[in-house]
């Protein structure tokens, strides 16, 4: 009799809720939370770091960060692909530095400037409405003189550096619309709440056998 109310369990938490394995994101008041194993290998994020946390290296540091969005920006847009955008960032490395000791120059630094791309450990991050797990990202990286400042750091591959930039603002529709179209498979959409209750049933079903 426990088994058999086991199994209806099962079928109604399946049938209702669907499967836990498709879960790709969780919605909370924080934001969405996206799963760490779905999106570590289909993102490249921008990563632009200061010299020092002064409000002279920081300020410089996000006069480089907009001018190289500006630049970056209609060749990006461009890319249908994590491997597309890869290779534009690629091509595009030596005119990036550039601009970069361009800006830094004509505010009167002689700081160095590094380029590289790879592969990078990051906190978890809020970037609008859309929250990134702690983990390792591929990462298009500026580093400023000692970079030992505060940085700066948004999503180039999907584009999402470029979602209302002008404004300095995000569009939380075209923002998680835009990461979901990443994301191959089904893109099932569950509230926090609904996941513990998940987990509770498991917990019930697992002791009734």
């Amino acid at each position: 009799m426990r088994k058999l109310l086991g199994i209806v369990l099962i079928i109604n938490l399946f049938t209702l809720t669907g499967c836990v394995e498709n879960i790709k994101k969780v919605e909370s008041d924080r934001g969405i939370t996206y799963s760490y194993e779905d999106v570590k290998d289909k993102l490249i994020r921008f990563h632009v770091l200061a010299n020092s946390n002064s409000d002279e290296d920081q300020a410089l540091k996000l006069k480089v960060k907009d001018n190289v969005i500006k630049y970056m920006e209609p060749i990006l847009k461009k890319s249908e692909s994590l491997e597309m955008t890869r290779e534009l960032l690629k091509e595009n490395k030596d005119k990036v530095q550039a601009i970069a000791e361009k800006i830094i120059k004509e505010e009167g630094y002689d700081y160095k400037v590094s380029i590289e791309l790879k592969k990078e450990n990051f906190p978890e991050k809020i970037y609008g409405n859309i929250i990134l797990p702690q983990g390792e990202y591929e990462a298009f990286r500026i580093l400023i003189g000692d970079y030992k400042g505060e940085n700066w750091w948004c999503v180039m591959f999907p584009p999402l550096c470029f979602t209302d930039v002008t404004k300095g603002e995000l569009s939380y529709e075209e923002t998680e619309k835009t990461m979901d179209s990443m994301i191959d498979g089904n893109v099932a959409y569950e509230k926090e709440e609904d996941v513990k209750v998940k987990v509770k049933i498991f917990e019930v079903i697992k002791e009734l056998f």
